[in-house]
């Protein structure tokens, strides 16, 4: 079943997207049968759990943070992390870099916008990011790098305002691709769309689904 699905999704998405299995509260049984249907991206958001599954799961697994990521915990995920999906503040990021350059790397991250109606979303408002990429002072975060940007819709069955709220998420991207990242090949992701938004995701520039409960069911533990 979850490989069947895991097949289902990945054949039907357009060339350049990706899929990012949303594995947080689902066993390590439930990750390998991802993973012998292929799938190698995994999604986790919370750190124990996350430390727990990486030590026991495959090495060449990339596992992507996809939940709010307090300052404090950066530095149990930073040797291994393949992307942060959610910067929320300059804050985080200057401290995702500092356990980068611990490291000997530069961590890949997404900053997260806020683009939803719902006030417990975190992430910058479009204003903040633009205001945070204007003033350059993640060019000096040398561990840590920008590579696009993340959102949430609003938990709603309105389409057109998923729709909106993905396009106003996609227009950012475009605007700070041209203005601060033209030179940047690895300024290139859009993750946005999950089990029951995605197939609106890829009509406004997503570039990375994260999809669970589709995959999985519901959580498990």
């Amino acid at each position: 079943m979850i490989g069947e699905e895991i097949r289902n999704i990945t054949a039907s998405l357009p060339a350049g997207v990706r899929l990012v299995a949303v594995s947080k509260y689902h066993p390590e049984e439930a990750i390998m049968q991802a993973y012998q249907a292929g799938q190698r991206a995994f999604g986790e958001s919370h750190v124990q759990e996350l430390q727990r599954k990486y030590e026991s799961l495959p090495k060449d697994i990339e596992w992507h943070f996809i939940g709010h990521l307090q300052t404090n915990k950066v530095k149990y995920l930073a040797p291994y992390v393949s992307l942060i999906h959610a910067v929320d503040t300059p804050k985080l990021l200057a401290e995702i870099s500092k356990q980068g350059i611990k490291c000997g790397r530069r961590i890949p991250c997404l900053l997260q916008l806020h683009v939803a109606q719902e006030e417990t979303k975190f992430g910058f408002s479009v204003e903040e990011a633009e205001a945070f990429l204007q003033s350059g002072e993640w060019r000096e975060m040398q561990g840590a790098e920008i590579h696009g940007i993340m959102c949430m819709a609003s938990l709603t069955d309105d389409e057109q305002q998923i729709a909106h709220e993905f396009d106003t998420a996609h227009q950012f991207f475009l605007r700070a691709k041209e203005l601060y990242f033209a030179q940047e090949a690895s300024f290139c992701e859009c993750s946005w769309g999950m089990s029951d938004d995605y197939l609106i995701a890829l009509r406004h520039g997503s570039t990375m689904i994260r999809v669970g409960s589709k995959i999985f069911g519901q959580r498990q533990y």
